[in-house]
């Protein structure tokens, strides 16, 4: 993590953004999606949030399309988690195989501040958690603005439906995102950041954001998954907690559990790092979206 500089956490003007209509909008327009030529699959679009930074204002993903007219599968959004470039390039392109061997698409998505998409500029903020707290909050909306317009663009295309499948970090922006806007089919969120006050105050690597603040405290309420309800059942979604996990504490999945009113969970004897690659998962996982991807596309045909 970047060292505290000792310049202002804007800590009010999180407040107000997170409060504000303006964090997450109730429309969302389809992504302006254009295809990398000669990179089959790898697409890029505009953010629908841009900021400062030339190159965080591109969204960079890409898609593993069934081979029989993808446009007429379900699609799985794979969310990476904090600077996690195992999953990202190694594990990632492995389960979206699977997905296909299942019949659906899968999609991955650079996720903002993240590998290609960091700046560049002397004295920025390059990571996603920083000790600019409006800055945060900002990248926060940037990535659910991104999520949505994703699949808006998926849903356009003639993809029947669509979930999401979050880990760590992208479980975390996925439970968000959710929250707010009920076009998904179902979620997974597999070791969620529940609460992001604790990360803040509780882990190592948070200590740089702990001392810009200088002992104020930080209201990120707003960004605690259990601040909010979903807007999908919830037997759509799926909670995955590794009773071992030494990062995102599991009593705050469980409480999680309670206050999204008992969706599935899933309790692995893992820990954060390797939860995803737990020995059938991908597999179990895949069985518990099928049904749920294959009504949502039978939902959406019958809508007049």
């Amino acid at each position: 993590m970047p060292r505290a500089d000792g310049q202002n956490p804007r800590l009010e003007e999180a407040r107000q953004f997170l409060a504000g209509p303006d964090f997450i909008p109730a429309e969302s327009e389809p992504a302006r999606v254009e295809w990398d030529a000669g990179k089959p699959g790898r697409f890029r679009f505009p953010t629908p949030r841009p900021g400062r930074f030339a190159e965080n204002n591109i969204v960079y993903g890409r898609l593993y399309g069934c081979q029989a007219r993808w446009q007429e599968r379900p699609a799985i959004v794979l969310l990476h988690g904090w600077n996690d470039l195992i999953n990202h390039r190694v594990r990632f392109p492995f389960m979206a195989r699977r997905c296909n061997r299942a019949g659906f698409n899968a999609v991955t998505l650079t996720l903002p501040y993240h590998f290609q998409r960091r700046p560049r500029a002397l004295g920025a903020w390059s990571n996603f958690l920083c000790p600019d707290v409006s800055r945060t909050a900002a990248a926060a909306a940037q990535a659910i603005a991104e999520m949505r317009a994703l699949t808006g663009w998926l849903l356009r295309e003639g993809c029947p439906s669509v979930a999401l499948w979050g880990v760590s970090l992208g479980a975390w922006l996925a439970g968000l995102a959710l929250c707010r806007d009920a076009r998904w089919a179902a979620a997974v969120l597999t070791a969620p950041v529940v609460r992001l006050d604790r990360v803040i105050e509780e882990l190592a690597f948070c200590r740089s954001i702990r001392e810009g603040l200088q002992g104020r405290r930080i209201e990120v309420e707003m960004l605690n998954l259990t601040a909010a309800r979903p807007a999908l059942r919830p037997e759509n979604i799926l909670l995955i907690e590794g009773t071992h996990d030494l990062f995102m504490p599991p009593e705050t999945i469980e409480e999680l559990w309670q206050v999204w009113g008992r969706p599935d969970l899933w309790r692995l004897r893992h820990g954060h790092v390797g939860i995803v690659g737990a020995p059938g998962l991908t597999g179990r996982v895949l069985r518990w979206l099928a049904p749920r991807l294959e009504a949502g596309g039978r939902i959406a045909e019958n809508r007049p």
